[in-house]
């Protein structure tokens, strides 16, 4: 069984058991997830089965969008709202305006900290791993880039002043940590109180299937997604029949394409329009080399 599965994730489960429990469903042990969501985090998340699992690196690449309920007045130590405050909850006069001033500044590129309750790893170790122990590690700084950032909703009249926006970005970027940078651009603390994922590159919310509605579906495989849609940006080729052998084998295939960069992936079909491998073009020697072979 190979495939794709986009799943509306719900509150208060982890990744890894949304994958259990699809494991259970399909009755197969190769399902990986592309792009983790947060325990407290709902929406799209990305379901590789079989030999889809192979192809996560096009998934994991691609834009997300969020939509993102932000509190001010106070941070927690995990930047969302299942963390313990940090410090008492003292929130200035705000007005759309501020609002509107400071998220400019956070459209383009940014340059963000991983929060230390996250699954990046600093010497071999996930940061949530330390964090839970009360440690607190230097790390780096990346750049990621934020291509949308707009209000939906703005309550900033009464005592509680809260947010929601819709945030498009690059695969990577820390929405928690958007949330508290954004807080401080206003000169208070801030944290997320949901995170709903709406789009994983091609994947929407409006193509997800919730995990009930999977589990107690008649025919819970006939909900997959071809294979062929992970690798639908790529630019394809269509193999000869005497080429899949040697493709198979890892052997390269002379083709000319000037059209391509040296290094580009291109999607490798067999004349029946399957998916068999997923290589890479070399420029000097005009041939695709397979990277990735599926079979």
């Amino acid at each position: 069984m190979d495939g794709v599965l986009i799943i509306d994730k719900p509150v208060g489960v982890t990744s890894h058991d949304v994958v259990n429990r699809v494991r259970r469903v399909l009755k197969t042990k190769r399902v990986g997830h592309a792009g983790t969501l947060d325990p407290f985090a709902t929406g799209v998340l990305v379901l590789l089965i079989g030999k889809a699992t192979r192809l996560a690196q096009f998934v994991d690449k691609d834009q997300k969008e969020y939509i993102a309920d932000i509190r001010f007045g106070y941070a927690t130590d995990t930047g969302d709202l299942t963390g313990n405050a940090l410090g008492e909850d003292e929130t200035p006069e705000i007005s759309i305006e501020d609002i509107e001033r400071v998220l400019a500044k956070f459209r383009g590129r940014v340059r963000q900290v991983p929060p230390m309750f996250s699954a990046k790893k600093v010497g071999g170790k996930k940061l949530y791993e330390l964090a839970r122990k009360g440690e607190t590690v230097e790390r780096k700084p990346f750049d990621t880039e934020i291509n949308e950032l707009e209000i939906l909703e703005a309550d900033v009249g009464g005592d509680e002043k809260k947010i929601k926006v819709r945030v498009a970005c690059s695969a990577g970027t820390y929405i928690r940590t958007l949330a508290e940078d954004i807080g401080k651009g206003l000169r208070t603390g801030a944290h997320l109180t949901a995170l709903r994922r709406t789009r994983a590159g091609d994947f929407l919310l409006e193509n997800a299937v919730g995990l009930v509605a999977l589990e107690q579906a008649e025919n819970a495989a006939s909900l997959l997604l071809s294979i062929e849609t992970l690798v639908s940006e790529l630019p394809g080729v269509d193999l000869p029949n005497e080429r899949l052998a040697p493709t198979l084998n890892g052997m390269s295939t002379r083709i000319d394409r000037g059209d391509l960069d040296d290094g580009a992936f291109i999607a490798i079909f067999v004349p029946d329009g399957n998916l068999i491998a997923v290589g890479v073009y070399d420029a000097a020697e005009s041939c695709i080399k397979p990277r990735i072979v599926l079979g």
